[in-house]
């Protein structure tokens, strides 16, 4: 495909709206692995509400890994049976939230499988969900694209780099907040359009409470049916 509009992001565990607004809306969407594991971030966490307000996280346990480690060489540990753990986290749904079975099913589905890669675990996660939402997706992971770009020489230049090497990129998309962190001329003069999406914030009611927002798509999921959440994505603005 020509011109096509790809987005970049680091795989995320089951992550939030935005995320998936991202894959919906651009032709091709690349799982960035190749540089350093940060721990308490996103790859292996993510939250979701607590049963008296607030919230707490669901985590994929990994093995122990040196500081330097990148994202694509981290290991889940498999010897905890985390899949168990989240399962039983979202008990706390089951008498309100109205698609609780389907999500849970969803979740079954995963768990049936075994990873030995976070990568490959939040790649097949963020497949069942785009399935789920009717999402037509093209997901890579970026090791297994056989890429060779030049070295960067800014942060930014990752993603103009690997548009580049692509040749048939119209438009970069990103997700809101990343606008300080690009040099838009550099974009341009190589010929792509740099695109901020800015999901329309989505309040609902939950467990009761204060609204938590941004949290997992998982509890999205649990209160909105797949053809309203599919509609949801299509909210938003793009500068």
């Amino acid at each position: 495909m020509k011109n096509k509009k790809v987005a970049i992001m680091q795989p995320y565990f089951f992550p939030y709206l935005a995320y998936f607004s991202l894959i919906k809306h651009t032709d091709q969407f690349i799982l960035f692995d190749p540089v350093q594991f940060i721990r308490h971030g996103w790859i292996e966490r993510n939250r979701i509400l607590k049963q008296n307000g607030g919230w707490l996280y669901i985590k994929v346990p990994l093995l122990k890994h040196s500081r330097d480690t990148i994202i694509k060489d981290i290991k889940i540990n498999n010897e905890i049976k985390w899949q168990d753990k989240i399962l039983a986290q979202l008990v706390i749904y089951k008498k309100k939230a109205p698609y609780y079975n389907e999500v849970i099913t969803l979740l079954k589905e995963l768990f049936s499988k075994e990873f030995n890669y976070i990568t490959d675990l939040n790649k097949k996660s963020v497949e069942l969900v785009c399935d789920y939402l009717g999402i037509e997706h093209d997901i890579q992971v970026f090791s297994k694209m056989d890429l060779e770009i030049e070295t960067p020489t800014a942060p930014d230049e990752w993603a103009l780099n690997i548009c580049k090497e692509m040749g048939n990129v119209k438009e970069y998309w990103n997700a809101q907040g990343g606008e300080d962190f690009f040099n838009k001329h550099k974009y341009q003069s190589n010929g792509i359009e740099l695109k901020f999406l800015n999901q329309k914030t989505m309040e609902y009611k939950q467990l009761g409470g204060q609204f938590e927002a941004g949290l997992s798509i998982l509890d999205t999921m649990m209160f909105y049916s797949s053809e309203e959440l599919g509609k949801e994505l299509d909210r938003f603005d793009l500068k």
